[in-house]
């Protein structure tokens, strides 16, 4: 009997100490500040999301140095190398671009200035260098399908799947924490991004399904308001790829029955069960557009 109880005691606190470590991420908690603002949300162990009006990044910071993703632009660069400076004087040693989109990374220059290296899948360095500017630095060092960033103990780690979002788009993942960060092709409980630029829809649901096989519990997106957590749960990832594929089925079922029309697809696709979902009303009908071109054009 005593022996029971105490591995009763022992399952007990197996499962306390699970939830409060679960509960140790603020998944309910807003990013705050103000609207067209910035805030930065603590994490825990040198963890940090910064947060520019819409977009947000995570920054590391270890006892060798700060690890910082997409620079935005230049006035939010800035904005962060002085959130980090009140954290911390250690050296700007990395910069990760998650892909080529200069609303993501044209900050760059303001941390090549603190003496950075750039760090990006291959296919950045062709599409900056087809369409440069001084403020998005080429990337240092560029790999193919996976690479590791290490870092005073602290490790992220970088994986490419292929087109989805352009063609150089990597997820990037703390494996300590089993945390995601993924930038533009997940961005929860709202609907895809006006007509989807730069957007394959069909690679973006495989990219989902294969992102759904990492091991992580928790996803860090890059779009979100000051009223958004800065961190949900794994599962927004399936939530985002359900939706496109209600999305491409919903057109689909109608083009199949002969509508052609991108204007009549427009007024006749509703998904209803997203109803609730940001930009429902204003993006839903550019949303269904795309996916007719998806169709009637092959694109």
């Amino acid at each position: 009997m005593k022996r029971l109880f105490i591995q009763s005691v022992f399952i007990v606190g197996l499962v306390l100490s699970s939830i409060a470590t679960a509960s140790n991420f603020p998944i309910e908690e807003p990013m705050g500040g103000k609207p067209f603002g910035h805030s930065v949300k603590n994490m825990g162990d040198g963890l940090y999301v910064f947060r520019w009006w819409v977009y947000r990044n995570i920054f590391m910071v270890t006892d060798k140095g700060v690890i910082v993703t997409d620079p935005m632009n230049p006035k939010a660069a800035h904005l962060l190398l002085g959130e980090i400076r009140k954290i911390t004087d250690k050296p700007i040693k990395y910069v990760v671009y998650s892909h080529n989109h200069h609303d993501h990374i044209s900050g760059g220059q303001v941390f090549k200035d603190q003496g950075a290296t750039f760090i990006a899948h291959k296919n950045v360095l062709k599409e900056l260098a087809d369409h440069p500017t001084p403020a998005t630095p080429l990337p240092d060092i560029t790999f193919e399908d996976e690479y590791t960033v290490e870092l005073g103990g602290r490790t992220l780690e970088l994986k490419y799947f292929g087109p989805n979002h352009g063609e150089s788009l990597v997820v990037m993942r703390l494996p300590k924490e089993k945390i995601l960060f993924i930038v533009d092709i997940v961005t929860p409980r709202r609907v895809a991004f006006r007509a989807m630029p730069d957007f394959w829809p069909d690679e973006w649901i495989r990219s989902l399904q294969e992102i759904e096989q990492m091991d992580f519990d928790y996803v860090i997106s890059a779009h979100g308001s000051h009223q958004q957590p800065a961190i949900d749960p794994s599962t927004v990832v399936a939530e985002q790829r359900i939706y496109l594929e209600d999305l491409m089925a919903a057109v689909k079922a109608e083009f199949d029955k002969g509508m052609h029309s991108p204007d009549k697809l427009r007024q006749i696709v509703k998904l209803p069960k997203y109803k609730d979902w940001q930009f429902y009303n204003e993006w839903l009908p550019m949303n269904i557009e795309r996916i007719w071109a998806y169709y009637h054009m092959g694109w």
